[in-house]
């Protein structure tokens, strides 16, 4: 096991996204079941009349009466290992330690994603969902990281007359997938796509969402079209929103 983490993680530098990915699901995993029950107990005993705080060892927090949300933690978590990192730049263990508070900060500001995307509390709301597809878009990421993925697939170790022109046409050619799958309204597929070329190649083929620039200019006088961008899209988001409900713990009202 040793040899192996040597080898495979520590060796090619990949220790510190180790750790940051284990510390991010693991923390995502607590936050949803501790904010689970404070929205059960909430929900129960009947939220508290303004200038009251909620009672109990599993709790909001407040301070001088304003209610701290734990995507400030996270906030202040990824400044502080951000900034260790780019002064000390620490070899092993403390590579790992920084790893693994970057990702506790990664998941407690994710987690609520969604909050400061609409810049209100719609945590519990099917709005809330957003922070879900965040969430699992950043682990799909680190996951690609941890394997050894490079943007758009052009590794930096190539090279010769052939790379040299080989490489460029590659980005090119992936970033067009990759924009055509985000102006389709795949968003995730796009992001994911820049580590797994493949992911935006299937976003860019696929039909548009409705609501997307790419719906709005090509299915406008594509009646047949729409209606059946319409129609998958229904189906999909009906899958999803169940996903979402699973991993998120029932986030919709």
């Amino acid at each position: 096991m040793g040899e192996w983490y040597a080898s495979f993680i520590q060796e090619p530098g990949r220790a510190g996204i180790l750790f940051m990915l284990l510390a991010f699901g693991v923390t995502f995993v607590i936050t949803r079941t501790l904010t689970r029950r404070i929205h059960a107990k909430g929900q129960s005993e009947g939220h508290p009349r303004e200038g009251e705080q909620s009672t109990g060892l599993v709790k909001d927090i407040h301070i001088g009466g304003v209610h701290i949300h734990h995507q400030v933690w996270g906030i202040l978590l990824i400044l502080l290992a951000a900034a260790l990192e780019f002064s000390y730049q620490p070899k092993s263990p403390w590579v790992e330690v920084l790893g693994a508070l970057f990702g506790i900060g990664a998941a407690l500001t994710l987690d609520e994603f969604a909050l400061w995307l609409h810049l209100e509390d719609v945590y519990w709301t099917s709005a809330g969902r957003k922070s879900i597809d965040a969430v699992v878009v950043a682990v799909v990421l680190m996951c690609a990281l941890l394997l050894g993925s490079t943007p758009f697939g052009v590794s930096q170790a190539e090279d010769g007359p052939d790379s040299l022109v080989l490489a460029p046409i590659l980005v090119v050619v992936f970033l067009l997938f990759v924009l055509i799958s985000m102006s389709k309204g795949k968003l995730i597929m796009g992001l994911v796509g820049i580590f797994i070329p493949l992911v935006a190649i299937i976003g860019a083929l696929r039909v548009a969402r409705p609501g997307s620039m790419w719906a709005k200019r090509r299915y406008a006088t594509r009646p047949a079209k729409m209606a059946k961008a319409e129609a998958r899209n229904a189906r999909h988001e009906a899958r999803m929103d169940r996903v979402r409900d699973v991993l998120g713990g029932k986030s919709a009202a």
